[in-house]
């Protein structure tokens, strides 16, 4: 009878300490998932007279996109939601997710249409959609009718 209490106690604190590894596991796992959006790149939008400031996220097809800067484009407004433009050439989507979920200020990759899109209002998922960075200041200037001319610019 002891050793079947012994037994089961001993398993009772083997299961607990193994679910406190997981839970560290899981812990570790959406901390790498938090840093996987590290900014290391800067990036000066530049509308007629008034500037934005960005990130471009760590991942390859940021660092493609970031490879064309500088470049001056015009900008299409899609859909009351976004400004649009085509890059000169393809964008990598090398080890891209899926989809994403815009909201306010993402710099994204529509791969599909090959389109950088930059939101100034919340959108849904979308499959296809690559985060590659977000606006820290001066989404205002995006959010105006019609198309605009922007400079993209690394900042040193």
């Amino acid at each position: 009878m002891n050793r079947l209490i012994i037994t089961t106690l001993l398993l009772v604190g083997c299961t607990q300490v193994y679910a406190c590894s997981a839970d560290k596991g899981l812990d570790a796992s959406i901390q790498q998932d938090d840093t996987s959006k590290k900014d290391t790149m800067k990036l000066k939008i530049t509308i007629g007279d008034k500037t934005a400031t960005a990130i471009l996220y760590d991942n390859p097809t940021s660092r493609d996109f970031a490879a064309m800067l500088p470049v001056t484009v015009k900008m299409d407004d899609y859909s009351n939601t976004e400004k649009i433009f085509y890059p000169s050439r393809k964008v990598s989507v090398k080890d891209a997710p899926a989809g994403f979920d815009p909201s306010v200020g993402d710099i994204t990759l529509y791969a599909p249409w090959g389109n950088i899109a930059l939101f100034y209002k919340d959108f849904g998922y979308s499959s296809g959609l690559i985060s590659i960075g977000k606006i820290t200041s001066g989404i205002e200037a995006f959010a105006v009718k019609g198309s605009i001319t922007a400079k993209f610019e690394l900042v040193k």
